[in-house]
């Protein structure tokens, strides 16, 4: 049995090979008597380990930050240093170290409890915004986010991310969102370091995560470092809380139209902790209650475990569920669901090598369901996938931080499988075959400071991804032949068998030049891969779509990406400005011929088109951090197009979510110690749509003409949110702490257009006007204004 490999062999690859092993051979001289201090940066109140702590070291005006796991070690000659630990929102800790020899040193910081009101407590240092290498990230202040207007008093981070720059959204009712002129199917969405394939509840009324239990979310837009490959245009990574290892505590929240609660605590204190929390709906209870038999429901539980067996070695066990169920007068139905289970060993091999090593696995699975004599079925869908990952940091010294690691990943594709439900229906067992993929990935990169000026980190991540079997691969002659398909021969590949390989590199570069007087440049690039295809019906993604793998008959996505920007803080690092430029190039992106037949067609690899696709815009954003008053105004100015052959005559179209202009606006304040008050606003040019120009006799038939792909544009989208948040004085004497928080959505009730249909025009009667053929578009709106109420307790 003959096999496929692709090797995408060009001369940056070459360049990129002696690149790295350039990188190995010049990073590791080190100098004799030299000793390390590591150890772990945690909060005193409840052992939640603290990301991003700044250890300096004025000596030799250097130092580090904690990792994503709260760790730092620094290398020094032998001596005296004082070391100071700071953090927004802490109480400073320095102390003088004699290092004669190898110290471990684990620091507890104590929350500013008297400043509380008076800062926003950040996970990042204060001036991250120009010092930091990292550019095209944010960091969600979770403190901040609740502060902020949300839908049914749910606070929710995807609908703050849909309000960074370079951020757009297709609209209200949806979780999806799209990065600088990606497709939603091209962000990497992890909680746990577990990927999700679907962030929604309700279709996008709430995403599936509950802020209660998030401790961290970062979004990398560019200049994404080496150890995350796998999606095209960004990154978002959740992690959640560890849970209190110094005491029992409950949280939890009533709302409009959800539930939770939180419980977290010590199984050995100062050792072992757990958190477990859950959220429920309960829109089908008010259904019952009016005595309609239908179900709408979703719920989310997480937990989460850990044990501190020495400061070598920390374990990690986290698991998420989450799912929609819904159904109508027991006649149809539909579900779908998240599954994740992370288990996280943390092992320090020396005091310089730390290793971080991850079990992985996610389950993502719908269904449909109707109940009937003759046309009853259940239509039943799923993607598994298994990981394991080591990443491994070796602090080489102040000047030198490598990263490296390996990932392997297995998926099982199951795009869906039919059967009867009742003796008397037409269907019968029909499964679309199953695809297996081995996805491999390895990664070098070193941070390295050159001057008090200058940090660069350079990388490269090798992609191996291999298409396997069991599976038939069916052969046409021409399987782009739009009018007559037909197979030629099948082809059986046995269990595990390749199918295809396509090996790629992907080079990483940043790089951050700081001025003088609290200013920054910054500049990166970085290659991305893409193996896992969207295969979606519509402009919005839905809960009903699935996946493939590339293969026999499709590419990996490449995508190139260049950033620059300029960045500088005021007033004491009051104010942060950020201003971004960049340019996409996308290939092989996936699209699907005019007119294609993507439901359950056992050939869709016929209905595959892969084109090229570009994007560019400029982002800038102003934040203030500190005051009363506290915000950010962001605005993009972008453009996202295609071209595919096949598609739209072979013409350039605008890309479905296309929006050239975006404004928004957050502000928080803070009144007094009882009342803060919120505000979000958006603004965002229409996007493109599809719609007939006409239509055309054919026999008994009036079908439409199209003449152009995304030719005309919805109206422009706009909308503001209110809030205000009650908390009363808290009484010493109680443990019981309560809040109210008040919401309107859609304050001035604006009707955003969701999508655009047309139809056979009607008068105000309802019947048809003249012969039938003339058409009239008709606008469907979601939401009205929605005021909301919940109440927050924690004791």
């Amino acid at each position: 049995m003959s096999c496929l490999v692709y090797i995408s062999i060009q001369p940056r690859m070459t360049r990129s090979v002696l690149f790295a092993m350039l990188l190995l051979l010049s990073i590791f001289a080190t100098a004799q008597d030299k000793y390390t201090v590591n150890g772990y940066v945690k909060d005193a109140s409840n052992g939640e380990e603290l990301i991003g702590v700044t250890i300096y070291i004025p000596q030799i005006k250097a130092g580090t930050i904690t990792n994503a796991y709260g760790f730092y070690s620094i290398t020094l000659p032998s001596g005296t240093y004082e070391m100071q630990y700071s953090y927004v929102g802490y109480t400073p800790h320095t102390i003088t170290i004699a290092v004669e020899k190898n110290i471990a040193y684990n620091v507890e910081m104590v929350s500013e409890a008297t400043l509380i009101k008076e800062i926003v407590i950040l996970d990042k240092p204060i001036d991250e915004n120009v010092t930091s290498l990292q550019m095209s990230k944010n960091t969600l202040d979770m403190e901040q986010v609740r502060k902020l207007p949300a839908l049914f008093g749910e606070v929710d981070i995807i609908k703050n991310i849909q309000m960074l720059p370079g951020v757009l959204t297709a609209g209200e009712g949806t979780s999806s969102f799209y990065v600088r002129g990606g497709s939603a199917d091209q962000n990497l969405i992890l909680i746990d370091e577990a990927p999700i394939y679907d962030p929604s509840h309700l279709f996008g009324l709430f995403s599936v995560f509950n802020a209660d239990v998030i401790k961290d979310s970062e979004l990398y837009k560019g200049g994404i470092p080496a150890r995350f490959g796998g999606r095209l245009s960004s990154i978002l990574e959740v992690r959640t809380k560890d849970g209190n290892n110094k005491e029992f505590g409950v949280s939890g929240g009533i709302g409009t139209m959800a539930s939770r609660v939180m419980v977290e605590g010590p199984l050995k204190k100062d050792k072992s902790s757990f958190i477990v929390s859950a959220r429920r709906s309960y829109v089908d209870l008010f259904l019952k209650a009016a005595n309609q038999d239908n179900l709408v429901y979703f719920y989310d539980i997480n937990a989460k475990v850990n044990w501190k067996h020495n400061n070598n070695n920390r374990f990690f066990a986290a698991f998420y569920s989450g799912r929609d169920d819904f159904k109508f007068s027991n006649e149809f139905g539909f579900a779908w669901g998240n599954k994740t289970a992370t288990f996280r060993w943390n092992h320090l091999f020396n005091d310089r090598l730390f290793s971080n090593t991850s079990i992985i696995a996610s389950n993502f699975d719908y269904k449909l369901e109707l109940q009937d004599a003759v046309q009853g079925f259940k239509w039943t869908s799923n993607l598994q996938e298994l990981s394991i990952k080591n990443d491994l940091t070796y602090f080489i010294n102040t000047k030198n931080e490598l990263s490296f690691g390996y990932h392997l990943t297995g998926r099982r594709f199951s795009p869906g499988s039919i059967s009867p439900n009742t003796a008397g229906s037409i269907f019968s067992d029909v499964e679309l075959q199953r695809m297996y993929a081995l996805d491999h990935g390895l990664y070098v990169s070193d941070q390295q400071r050159l001057s008090d000026r200058i940090t660069i980190d350079y990388g490269v991540r090798l992609s191996i991804f291999q298409n396997v079997g069991s599976s038939d691969v069916y052969l046409y002659d021409d399987p782009q032949d739009n009018i007559d398909i037909s197979r030629t021969d099948t082809v059986h590949y046995g269990a595990w068998e390749n199918i295809k390989t396509y090996v790629n590199l992907e080079p990483r570069l940043a790089l951050r030049y700081i001025f003088a007087d609290g200013q920054s440049v910054k500049l990166s690039y970085n290659r991305m891969v893409q193996n896992t295809h969207l295969i979606a019906a519509g402009t919005v993604p839905v809960p009903f779509n699935t996946w493939n793998p590339s293969g026999y008959y499709l590419e990996p996505q490449l995508a190139d990406q260049v950033a620059a920007g300029y960045f500088r803080n005021l007033k004491d690092n009051t104010y942060e400005f950020s201003a971004e430029v960049y340019y996409k190039d996308i290939k092989n992106v996936t699209d699907f011929a005019d007119n294609a037949d993507i439901f359950f067609n056992q050939d869709l690899s016929t209905e595959f088109r892969q084109g090229k696709a570009w994007a560019y815009g400029l982002e800038l954003m102003v934040t203030k951090r500190e005051g009363k008053l506290t915000g950010a105004i962001g605005y993009t100015l972008s453009k996202a197009m295609r071209k595919v052959s096949g598609v739209n005559l072979d013409r350039a179209f605008a890309a479905n979510y296309d929006r050239r202009n975006v404004v928004n606006i957050q502000a928080a304040y803070d009144m007094n110690a009882k009342w803060t008050f919120g505000a979000n606003f958006t603004y965002s040019s229409g996007r493109p749509t599809t719609l007939p120009t006409g239509k055309f006799a054919y026999q008994n038939y009036n079908p439409d003409v199209i003449t152009e792909r995304n030719g005309y544009r919805l109206p422009a989208f706009h909308r503001l949110d209110l809030s205000a948040t009650l908390t009363p004085k808290k009484n010493a004497n109680r443990k019981w702490h309560g809040q109210w928080v008040f919401s309107v959505y859609n304050a001035y009730n604006r009707q955003n257009p969701f999508t655009i249909y047309t139809r056979t025009a009607k008068n105000e009667d309802g019947d048809v006007i003249g012969d039938g053929r003339t058409k009239e578009a008709r606008m469907i709106y979601l939401f009205p204004i929605l005021p909301s109420v919940t109440y927050n307790f924690k004791f």
